[in-house]
């Protein structure tokens, strides 16, 4: 048997290769930033735990049976 390579599936291959790095490369370029973390009236940083505020305080009186 005769060791012949194929052409076709090597350039396959390596377009998909080549299509996976781009996808991730082009993944990579659009992740956004995340912003710090600011601090609260409170002290408390910001986006950490319970906060009760005006919204919240709405959504419990709405609720109340």
């Amino acid at each position: 048997m005769s060791q012949q390579s194929t052409p076709g599936r090597r350039r396959f291959l390596f377009g998909a290769g080549a299509a996976s790095v781009a996808g991730v490369a082009a993944i990579a370029s659009t992740r956004k930033v995340r912003a710090p973390v600011g601090v609260s009236k409170a002290g408390i940083p910001a986006g950490r735990g319970y906060e009760l505020t005006e919204h919240v305080r709405n959504y419990y009186r709405t609720t109340a049976v």
